[in-house]
């Protein structure tokens, strides 16, 4: 184990920009596939292509039936520095595999990449030096998901990767734990192998928040990088979903609850209650909510089972994990399950699960006008919602669209919440929408809100679809307060009372459009605009798409 210095010493965060050069030949990346012929070739070279500092690339197969090892040994062929490892057994995940090329690689250093990713140039070159200059047994960088095929990007767990950091422990960035990635990391090899952190065998889903849980207990030096170090793809639409997006069954959920419970206790066992604490914490606030936002989607059957499944995992949490943020949505859904046996209010759920979330009316009060979840569950308090700033509060917005040839409009009502949006003074909406193809922006605009009656207020914009182009759109919005300071708060809208039919529009600069607005899985207003003939058809057809994968 390097040793550290005395400034590395010390139990407060470091900033640092590594400037020394990476050691040529350190790093071994293990890349791991399974019947993944079309893909894995690409985040091979990618790995090779990282240049000198890379001494070694393991190719792991898991006994594919497609040509992919194959495929793998002619590459192997050309570059002396590949090396390909066929399992006798397919184990039926990911962790098996990944333990294989632990115990392959010769290298100091050591990354995972799978078969559907790739790493973008200087990945390694950048975590290496920031690993080797910190005397650090774990570098970490910024991972993106890339929508494909439409190659939109979003970061992920962004605010870790803001600067050149160094962590003397985990324990310093309790938000450590909502980063489960194994991929975007550089370990030291003799690390993993001293402290005995491997994956779980077999078919075990979501093994890297364990995996990642081990090596947070272990206690490491961590350097932490803004460099972007791979890049995470995401193929909704593929034949066969990965097993992370395959969450249709209630035995996703199932395993997920397994894997985030098996972490909590490695972090406790090892006295790390910190973050032991945080990753209950970020159960509530992520898995919790993505899945919940979901359910509406799913048949009575698995709506049960979640439910039953959900609230026997919240039981188990104490006082101390209901008083870290007890004003957020998360707690409230939280409380909400543990307080209900049965599944109920999905539409208001799905909207308090949103980011950011929306409470919807009805606002009720107990008899002596305490703010409630509903009139029959006066004992789910939205009393800490209440002192919180209005920039923080869950507002619910309703949106309307009406496109038509020309300009259609946009109708926006927001709505009080006990007091405090009157409190503050709402007066501007400022509305755009997002491209989720690319970077576009569009229909930039703000408008005056009104009163419409005791309890709402109203802006009424123009929409020009037609300006838009082709692509799926988000709303966004900003509400304006001005309570003697100017605060803002930003939305989401949902769909409102309007009917989202979809809609031929006669359009000058494309002939024809036709619009669809839609509810996102969160209950977000979106549009889907396709122009011309041609456009209609590639709409049609993908909505062919994602019955076929419904009917399966």
């Amino acid at each position: 184990m390097l040793p550290d210095s005395p400034a590395q010493s010390e139990n407060t965060e470091n900033t640092q920009t590594p400037q020394s050069t990476p050691r040529t030949g350190a790093v071994g990346v293990v890349v791991i596939g399974y019947n993944d012929r079309a893909h894995v070739a690409d985040a091979v070279r990618s790995a090779l292509a990282q240049g000198p500092s890379v001494a070694e690339v393991v190719a792991v197969d898991d006994r594919s039936t497609d040509g992919s090892a194959e495929s793998l040994d002619r590459m192997a062929a050309g570059d002396a520095r590949l090396r390909v490892i066929r399992r006798d057994v397919n184990s039926g995940g990911c962790g098996s595999p990944r333990n294989t090329g632990i115990d392959a690689v010769t290298a100091p250093y050591v990354m995972f990449l799978d078969s559907d990713d790739v790493l973008p140039p200087g990945a390694v070159d950048a975590l290496l030096t920031a690993a080797e200059g910190a005397g650090a047994a774990v570098a970490s960088g910024l991972c993106v998901r890339r929508e494909l095929p439409s190659g939109r990007e979003q970061p992920w767990q962004e605010p870790l990767y803001t600067a050149h950091s160094v962590l003397a422990r985990p324990a310093q960035r309790p938000l450590l734990v909502h980063d489960t990635l194994c991929v975007n990391k550089l370990y030291r090899t003799d690390f993993l192998r001293e402290h005995g952190i491997r994956f779980p065998e077999g078919r075990f889903l979501y093994e890297d928040f364990v995996f990642t849980a081990r090596v947070l207990a272990a206690g490491p030096r961590i350097a932490l990088v803004p460099d972007r170090v791979y890049v995470w793809h995401v193929r909704r639409a593929a034949e066969r979903l990965s097993l992370s997006l395959d969450r249709g069954h209630i035995d996703n959920w199932e395993a997920r609850t397994r894997a985030c419970a098996l972490a909590y206790d490695i972090l406790l066992a090892a006295g790390q209650k910190e973050l032991a604490r945080a990753a209950r914490a970020k159960f509530l606030d992520h898995d919790v909510r993505m899945y919940a936002r979901e359910l509406g989607l799913r048949d009575a059957e698995y709506r049960h089972a979640w439910w039953t499944h959900t609230r026997a995992y919240l039981g188990r949490y104490d006082a101390a994990d209901w008083e870290q943020d007890p004003g957020s949505p998360s707690r409230l859904l939280g409380r909400l399950l543990l307080e209900s046996p049965e599944p109920r209010d999905l539409p208001r759920l799905r909207d308090l699960a949103a980011r950011p979330g929306r409470l919807l009316p009805p606002y009720a009060r107990t008899p002596d006008g305490a703010p409630v979840w509903s009139a029959d569950l006066p004992q789910v308090s939205l009393a800490p919602f209440l002192t919180d700033p209005v920039e923080t509060l869950p507002l619910a917005l309703d949106a309307e669209v009406r496109p038509r040839a020309g300009t259609g409009a946009l109708t926006l009502r927001l709505h009080e919440l006990y007091g405090r949006v009157a409190q503050a003074g709402p007066r501007k909406v400022e509305v755009r929408w997002e491209s989720r193809d690319d970077a576009r922006t569009r229909g930039r605009t703000t408008a005056a809100l009104a009163p419409a009656g005791p309890d709402l207020w109203s802006a009424e914009l123009p929409l020009d679809v037609g300006a838009f182009g082709a692509g799926v759109w988000d709303l966004r919005l900003a509400v304006r307060f001005a309570d003697g300071a100017e605060r803002e708060v930003t939305a989401a809208a949902r769909a409102g009372a309007g009917r989202l039919r979809r809609r031929v529009v006669p359009d000058l600069r494309h002939g024809v459009l036709l619009v669809q607005p839609y509810a996102t899985h969160s209950g977000a207003l979106a549009l889907r605009v396709a122009t011309g003939v041609r456009g209609l058809a590639r709409i049609l057809r993908g909505r062919l798409r994602r019955l076929r994968r419904l009917l399966r």
